[in-house]
């Protein structure tokens, strides 16, 4: 599903070059549950925007459903971000002044879906994550694990092949950030892939699979 092979990137910092990511190489099956941890600066950030087509790599080479998009224009890059990825971020990135079915529709509305689809897939996906009687509300209605269940919500709307979560639990408490990775846990059952880019130890020991990133470059955890 996945294949990264010798990517590199590097940022002008200055009058320095930074390398963010070292010929990085990384396969990941389809339905498969990864951990990338990794402190801050280690090039985890990178690797997310790379592999969630945020960004491009300056060298190497990215296949996504066995499809080479390396050298893919920013335009071409959101085309197979809309329908292959759905992110999950720390900040939950809600609009504030949308509902949470309206933030959960919108991706849909970006593919052009019709109204009456864009309905049942946003009554479906908010009913997941167990919101569907919140799907009025808006996000300053709403507690910090209830935004990011609306944020899962909005994940899964679009039936991506690839979840890609960042920090999912950074700001929530510990009991809301058990519950969050429970629902992952779950999704991961239903046969979502998912790919979770963490600092914390605890976040990533609930993959089945963890791989470690220091200064741009990646190691498998023995034993995960």
């Amino acid at each position: 599903m996945i294949e990264l092979e010798n990517v590199c990137k590097r940022y002008q910092m200055g009058g320095e070059v930074v390398t963010a990511l070292d010929h990085v190489t990384l396969a990941i099956a389809d339905r498969e549950y990864v951990a990338i941890i990794g402190p801050s600066g280690s090039g985890k950030s990178t690797l997310m925007n790379i592999i969630g087509c945020l960004d491009n790599a300056d060298e190497g080479a990215y296949r996504l459903d066995g499809q080479d998009i390396t050298r893919y224009t920013p335009r071409q890059l959101a085309a197979i971000r809309n329908r292959k990825v759905g992110f999950i971020f720390q900040q939950f990135n809600l609009l504030q002044k949308l509902t949470a079915y309206e933030n959960v529709e919108l991706p849909l509305i970006y593919q052009g879906l019709g109204s009456a689809e864009r309905r049942a897939r946003v009554s479906e996906a908010l009913a997941r994550v167990g919101l569907d009687d919140r799907m009025r509300h808006r996000p300053n209605q709403l507690s910090g694990g209830q935004q990011q269940r609306v944020a899962i919500a909005r994940a899964l709307v679009t039936q991506p092949s690839l979840i890609l979560a960042d920090e999912p639990t950074g700001n929530l408490d510990s009991k809301t950030s058990v519950e969050i990775m429970a629902m992952l846990d779950a999704l991961h059952q239903a046969g979502n892939s998912i790919v979770v880019i963490t600092h914390d130890q605890g976040v990533a020991e609930r993959a089945p699979r963890r791989v470690r990133i220091h200064d741009g470059c990646l190691t498998e955890e023995v034993g995960a």
